[in-house]
């Protein structure tokens, strides 16, 4: 019986840790639609990018997790335009394709949609 506690008590913990320690839950929404100036709006496909990541601080650390975060700090005057997608976005797709892994876009027109 001891050992049944033990084991009951050493999964939840597990379970109940992984989002703490910044596994990705799958929060947010799913996809999300970016501002994307002038070149159109970007459907950003967030939980994809969870998964893929793993770490929700490598994007989080520049910006907050709210909605209208980046449009709000641009506003701001805090992050400069084009600073995420330079940053965080083309430099990660571009470090991905370098390890001979599979990369996002990098091309304008593959993530931004005029309508």
């Amino acid at each position: 019986m001891k050992t049944i506690l033990i084991l009951i008590s050493l999964l939840s913990f597990v379970m109940l840790s992984g989002p703490a320690m910044g596994a990705p839950s799958n929060m947010g929404a799913g996809q999300i639609i970016l501002a994307g100036g002038k070149r159109g709006d970007i459907a950003f496909p967030h939980h994809l990018h969870q998964d893929k990541l793993k770490d929700c601080n490598r994007c989080h650390s520049l910006f907050p997790q709210q909605k209208q975060a980046i449009e709000k700090l641009k506003s701001e005057g805090t992050l400069k335009a084009k600073q995420v997608m330079n940053k965080l976005c083309v430099a990660c797709h571009r470090s991905e394709r370098n390890a001979g892994r599979p990369g996002g876009p990098t091309l304008c027109s593959k993530c931004h949609s005029m309508k």
